[in-house]
């Protein structure tokens, strides 16, 4: 998993590469999200366009992200889920929970 972490008016877009799956995957952007809440960051846009894969472990992580960063006073947002992604979010029913967008900049700006 490569995690490319960039700072765009006052959101952090994580470019997440790779499965995102139970082991080093989960773990290593776990750690990086913990970073990013523990120094006042809360908005998060999470590109998704390159993960081909995501686990129950790496959907169970989203929906804490989701928590996290309400109870921060923040939000978290995904973008272009790849298909396999948008399908697994969909299956255990937790799609409606995220807003969900295509294109960055309209992502960026609905933080506004």
């Amino acid at each position: 998993m490569d995690i490319d972490i960039r700072d765009r008016d006052k959101v952090k877009v994580i470019k997440l590469r790779g499965k995102l799956a139970l082991g080093a995957p989960v773990d290593d952007l776990r750690q990086a999200l913990d970073d990013l809440l523990v120094s006042k960051q809360a908005n998060f846009l999470i590109d998704l366009a390159e993960v081909p894969m995501i686990d129950s472990s790496g959907i169970g992580l989203l929906v804490r992200l989701l928590t996290s960063t309400k109870e921060a006073g923040g939000a978290i947002k995904l973008l272009s889920p790849s298909k396999f992604t948008l399908q697994s979010l969909k299956l255990v029913g937790i799609l409606p929970l995220f807003e969900v967008y295509e294109d960055c900049e309209q992502a960026l700006a609905s933080f506004q």
